[in-house]
């Protein structure tokens, strides 16, 4: 049976959906069969943000309403052939999706699978909860930022309601050079304001954000097997800034 996975955030902006789909992708490259559901029904995008778009047959909406099997439904990524790309309503976005079909569609879906991952919208309206309710584990992606941890919290109280079998952070957005100079938040100030573990840490790289899904940042090699083996090493993301070249690193970083 599959682990069912929300990844959830406070606000949008934190690179929530980027996290589900590189996650989900480096897990597919560690031979796990792999489902990244988009259960953003408002704003879906994670076809193209894995550049599967024009390979979208059906969709979520499409397999409720029985125009097709789960499985027509599921988008075989052609880079990672163990990641299967489950789109939301493209077909219908102003139909009303209910929690319990999503979840009857994944639960039909997870004997054939070792991950479902589910890219949640941003906020807390109902979209939240629907994805929420189909999931068995959460991962709340945050920044070091004061106004990301508020938002977080908020949303980690929701979800201490639902009693999920796992709840996690992801730190996005980690800027090393300012860690590095203690001016920013530790990951031990973050999860002792948060009253939860650190899954994983990722840096604010380009290679992250404006490379090629293809292209995993080692950030993600690191999340993923913490989330395998259960083990909390972090990514290092000081390592670049230190000694004399990393010094000149830092300061071009400053003056950028």
């Amino acid at each position: 049976m599959a682990r069912n996975i929300v990844i959830t955030s406070g606000k949008g902006g934190v690179g929530k959906t980027t996290v589900a789909a590189c996650l989900s992708a480096q897990l597919a490259r560690k031979g796990q069969r792999v489902i990244l559901c988009d259960a953003d029904f408002g704003l879906n995008n994670i076809d193209v943000v894995t550049g599967v778009e024009n390979l979208v047959t059906y969709d979520v909406v499409d397999v409720i309403e029985g125009r097709c099997r789960a499985k027509q439904a599921l988008v075989r990524h052609p880079d990672f052939g163990n990641l299967y790309i489950l789109t939301s309503s493209h077909s219908a976005p102003e139909r009303y999706v209910s929690p319990q079909s999503l979840k009857l569609v994944l639960d039909g879906l997870s004997p054939q699978f070792d991950f479902t991952v589910i890219d949640c919208p941003a906020g807390i309206d109902e979209g939240f909860h629907r994805a929420v309710a189909a999931a068995d584990e959460a991962i709340v992606v945050t920044t070091p930022h004061v106004s990301s941890l508020r938002d977080a919290d908020k949303v980690i109280t929701l979800l201490k309601s639902y009693h999920l079998n796992g709840l996690s952070l992801v730190v996005n957005k980690m800027r090393g050079d300012l860690l590095f100079s203690r001016e920013s938040l530790t990951p031990a100030e973050i999860e002792r304001l948060l009253k939860l573990p650190i899954l994983g840490i990722l840096p604010e790289e380009y290679a992250i954000y404006g490379g090629e899904f293809t292209d995993l940042h080692p950030a993600f090699k690191t999340l993923a097997n913490n989330l395998l083996t259960g083990k909390n090493k972090l990514f290092d993301v000081t390592k670049k800034y230190s000694g004399a070249l990393g010094a000149l690193r830092r300061l071009l970083k400053r003056n950028l």
